[in-house]
């Protein structure tokens, strides 16, 4: 089935020994240099940061959430600010995600039907419905560069039965989105591999979503309870089914090694709630894994939080002090310490992009690698 498509992809450099790829995405609100991290910002915004705080770190595009705009402040009253770029005052390029994840870890408070999934209001307890039509509805009001296909992402651990199901009710559904979708041309709706952890259900799905000609694809349900061994497994087996001359958006993936692994086997886009959500606890990320900078061992610790790491945060304060404003619950901690999480995982994606364009990933990919401990073959 052919769809149009709002998006250009043209890839750069290519790594001869893994797969890995540097391109360039154009859309109706800018172009994107891949591989890039997707700073999330769910409810139209980041916590404890600001957009301007979100563009001087480098974000060339963010996500926001269908199922929570939906709910609060509705698709509707977006729509009429002018979609999510009026709304946000964010004039870059934003990509949704269709409420598919959201809903189903709502777990007793849903009902999942052949026809779409009834559940209830995580916080007001108000009964609604989104099924694959109503997903494209809202996604279309909202007005999103590129938007997701509603899908059953099941959690694991799954049975091989659990997995078909919702795969093969995931591809359904995919058919009926790419039917409603009302404005391809200016709205590039991706599709969805599931399969769980079973490589056989990952290859059918790439099949079956990929038999839509749809401007670009996505892994979805990994890191829904898998161990890192089979995240990995997967991420390797699926991408490179995936088609070469698309983009390829690996979903809900986002510490500084899934990255850098990722990147290794093929993907160009990432997104993760990690960043900021971790930063509300003082956790940040360094070149040399994570650390928690409420310890008592960074009281009076002046250096910055990564040496090498280039973001405001790194250039006006000291661990020492970020570690005090935690320990104190100053708000300003978790914006800092947000700030610098942020740019941190966004300037390791462009690191890798450079490492490609130069020729030099495996080095690169390697050397990362025994930075952070990890035993791998080459």
């Amino acid at each position: 089935m052919n769809t149009v498509s709002s998006i250009k992809y043209e890839l750069v450099a290519e790594c001869p020994w893994s797969g890995a790829r540097a391109a360039v995405l154009t859309t109706p609100h800018g172009r994107i240099e891949t591989p890039v991290f997707m700073p999330v910002g769910t409810n139209a915004a980041l916590r404890a940061m600001t957009f301007d705080d979100v563009e001087r770190c480098g974000a060339e595009i963010v996500l926001s959430n269908a199922y929570h705009l939906y709910l609060r402040p509705g698709h509707e009253l977006v729509k009429k600010a002018g979609g999510l770029h009026g709304f946000m005052n964010w004039q870059k390029p934003i990509l949704t995600d269709s409420g598919g994840f959201q809903v189903f870890s709502l777990d007793s408070l849903r009902r999942i039907t052949d026809d779409g999934v009834h559940f209830q209001d995580h916080k007001g307890g108000a009964r609604h419905f989104i099924g694959p039509e109503k997903s494209m509805e809202i996604q279309n009001a909202l007005g999103a560069d590129i938007i997701m296909a509603f899908d059953d992402c099941v959690k694991n651990p799954a049975t091989i039965d659990e997995a078909r199901a919702a795969m093969d009710r995931t591809h359904r559904w995919l058919e009926r989105c790419v039917e409603s979708h009302s404005r391809a041309g200016d709205q590039a709706l991706f599709g969805i591999v599931q399969g769980s952890i079973y490589e056989d259900l990952r290859a059918e799905s790439v099949k079956q979503v990929t038999s839509f000609d749809l401007p670009g694809f996505a892994i979805g349900g990994v890191a829904v309870g898998e161990d890192r061994d089979t995240i990995e497994r997967i991420v390797l087996f699926a991408t490179p089914l995936l088609p070469r001359e698309k983009p390829r958006y690996l979903m809900g993936v986002g510490t500084p090694w899934d990255i850098v692994f990722s990147v290794r086997a093929g993907i160009d886009m990432f997104d993760c709630v990690s960043p900021t959500r971790l930063a509300r606890h003082g956790a940040a990320f360094t070149s040399f894994g994570r650390i928690a900078i409420k310890n008592a061992d960074y009281r009076e610790d002046f250096s910055p939080l990564d040496p090498d790491c280039d973001c405001f945060t790194c250039a006006k304060y000291s661990r020492a002090y970020l570690c005090h404003l935690i320990r104190a619950k100053e708000m300003s901690g978790a914006t800092l310490i947000s700030i610098h999480n942020v740019r941190f995982l966004i300037r390791q994606a462009q690191l890798c992009r450079q490492a490609i364009i130069e020729g030099r990933f495996k080095e690169y990919f390697l050397e990362f690698a025994a930075n952070m401990g990890k035993e791998l073959g080459t």
